[in-house]
């Protein structure tokens, strides 16, 4: 049985081991778990208190979640499971890190958004971002999304840990 404190995180971990918890609580929530609705709410809380359990810069995470392939628009993203301020509902694929991440099918580590072509400010508090595209059979289903309110709040470490957990993600849902 699931428990709240799947999303616990202890004091003084380093971010590899959070890391570690966290892929590890979503192999176990995912367990006997096919539908993406429940998978990626649950990954997005996992993700959200993983930060927050973290000194800064990763503490200063301000948005975490998900825009998934739009059913009716194989050109554009639609919201997901997320925490943080309320977001953009749709996002075409080319525009800002989101869309840019969806149409090269590669990771976008940005430092600074304010220096990103295109930067979309859902959330003026936003100073960095990582974007991860969740790719299933070669398409691109969905995309991971952290802001952070601090610059450069994310590294190659968050970025190869996010790129294991998109991987888990493909092959664990059913879109």
């Amino acid at each position: 049985m699931v428990h709240a404190d799947a999303s616990a995180f202890a004091d003084g971990l380093t971010k590899q081991e959070v890391y570690a918890q966290v892929l590890e609580q979503a192999r176990a929530l995912f367990d006997g778990q096919r539908n993406w609705v429940c998978n990626f709410a649950n990954t997005a809380s996992l993700l959200w208190h993983a930060y927050h359990s973290l000194p800064a810069p990763s503490s200063s995470v301000n948005w975490s979640g998900f825009y998934f392939l739009d059913p009716s628009n194989p050109q554009q993203l639609l919201l997901g499971p997320f925490h943080g301020q309320v977001a953009c509902q749709t996002i075409a694929f080319g525009r800002g890190v989101c869309g840019a991440a969806a149409q090269t099918k590669q990771t976008q580590l940005v430092p600074d958004v304010e220096k990103f072509p295109g930067h979309i400010a859902c959330d003026g508090a936003s100073k960095s971002e990582i974007v991860v595209p969740i790719i299933k059979d070669g398409k691109v289903v969905a995309i991971i999304d952290i802001d952070c309110a601090e610059e450069k709040g994310f590294s190659e470490e968050d970025q190869s840990a996010l790129e294991e957990l998109a991987a888990l993600l493909a092959e664990s849902c059913d879109f």
